[in-house]
């Protein structure tokens, strides 16, 4: 099994509701996404996939979240902006832009930082 990742930042402001403690406040986070595609085969040039194209695919999926108010944003308008919910989030939308990769690798998982020290990862 071959991996690879990309990382890419994103600033945004969020609140957790239903929260007892100073997250419940508006608050903000310059937030870190690792993206990790996973595949067995890799393609005639040797690549599972092109760093330059993953790069835009989630550059283009956190550009919609960068500097927003997450709150305000579907689906964390209803759903809690957690780390957890957003990493899920950026996976549901990355998984869908790259179902047909040429050599069938996939979203393996999706980590986000809120800081240098917390980070959430949803894997399917």
């Amino acid at each position: 099994m071959y991996e690879v990742s990309v990382d890419e930042t994103f600033a945004a402001a969020h609140n957790l509701r239903e929260y007892k403690g100073k997250c419940e406040d508006l608050h903000g986070h310059n937030y870190k996404v690792r993206i990790v595609l996973a595949g067995e085969e890799l393609d005639s040039t040797g690549l599972l996939y092109d760093f330059v194209h993953l790069k835009q695919v989630i550059r283009g999926v956190i550009q919609s979240l960068d500097h927003k108010y997450l709150n305000e944003l579907a689906p964390f308008d209803k759903l809690n902006p957690s780390a957890e919910n957003i990493a899920r989030h950026i996976y549901n939308e990355t998984a869908r832009q790259l179902r047909q990769t040429p050599n069938g690798a996939g979203v393996a998982s999706i980590t986000v930082w809120e800081t240098e020290t917390t980070a959430a990862t949803y894997r399917p």
